[in-house]
């Protein structure tokens, strides 16, 4: 899983095995030390809530997702479009979500596939 930050705007970009493990129920997790006591985790799984959600503390973000929503981009494979959530962070202020799978895994499988036949 790969994470950007930008100001409010939060990224998640998981590849098509990452997505087999949320699918499955499982969770993805990425984690980076940044000194040698400063690692900052983030947790990604599935959620039955209709929306998007962020938990956790300062060093262990947990995020979830609506599994009815991962489940139709995946069906939707290979797309560019991923899904936008904007979550109320605090009063005035929101965060935009925006979770894809890496398009580049996607065509790859989908052409090797194709070639086999």
């Amino acid at each position: 899983m790969k994470l950007q930050l930008d100001g409010q705007h939060l990224r998640l970009r998981i590849e098509e095995d990452e997505l087999g493990v949320l699918t499955a129920g499982g969770t993805v997790e990425t984690a980076t030390r940044l000194a040698a006591a400063l690692t900052i985790r983030c947790s990604l799984t599935l959620s039955s809530h209709p929306d998007a959600q962020c938990a956790g503390t300062p060093d262990h973000w947990q995020i979830r997702l609506p599994e009815a929503d991962v489940r139709e981009l995946a069906r939707r494979l290979p797309t560019r479009e991923g899904l936008h959530f904007e979550l109320a962070v605090a009063e005035g202020i929101n965060l935009a979500l925006l979770f894809d799978i890496d398009v580049r895994d996607s065509a790859r499988r989908l052409k090797a596939s194709r070639a086999a036949r």
